[in-house]
């Protein structure tokens, strides 16, 4: 278990590059192969974890570079936990606001984008109705949570894990001069 717990916190970086492109993957998935439209909230929370993949992956890269003699970049796991919080609070409010715990605001209305053409051709007739997704309207649960909510519970999972990556062992930090 002890050295489980050492390589997640070495390559935290790495593991959590892998997490967010399965978490992006699995979102971009349920809206091509499912036909899941996403919400504001939605996309909000997928720019979450982009922001996790940039920092992920260049402190992925820098690990690689120096052989990994030093460990994870402890200021990238501490910075992957802020971004992984943040994704826990967005997600939390979300669901939220799905359970109708408090009323969201009125930028939720609509999740896709519509143009002046969309628009041409939806009123001439001659184009499908534009999808809207609603950020209060849960559209696929499992196990009894929505999709906000297995955002929340990853999220907060992830961020856990990259406070403990930003707190791992003496062995893996940069050797003291």
């Amino acid at each position: 278990m002890r050295g489980l717990y050492r390589l997640l916190t070495r390559w935290w970086t790495a593991f959590a590059l892998v997490a967010s492109l399965a978490l992006l993957g699995f979102a971009h998935l349920s809206e091509t192969i499912w036909d899941i439209s996403p919400c504001n909230l939605c996309l909000k929370a997928r720019e979450v974890y982009w922001g996790a993949v940039v920092v992920a992956l260049l402190a992925t890269v820098w690990h690689l570079v120096s052989r990994g003699s030093r460990g994870t970049p402890r200021i990238a796991a501490f910075l992957l936990a802020v971004i992984f919080a943040t994704g826990t609070i967005t997600a939390v409010f979300h669901m939220g606001g799905e359970l109708k715990w408090w009323a969201l605001p009125a930028t939720c209305a609509a999740g896709g984008s519509v143009d002046l053409e969309s628009m041409t051709a939806l009123a001439l007739g001659t184009g499908p109705a534009p999808r809207v997704a609603m950020c209060d309207a849960v559209t696929w649960t499992f196990l009894g949570l929505s999709m906000a909510g297995w955002n929340a519970l990853i999220s907060a999972a992830l961020a856990g894990f990259s406070l403990l990556a930003a707190k791992r062992p003496k062995d893996a930090r940069a050797p003291r001069s």
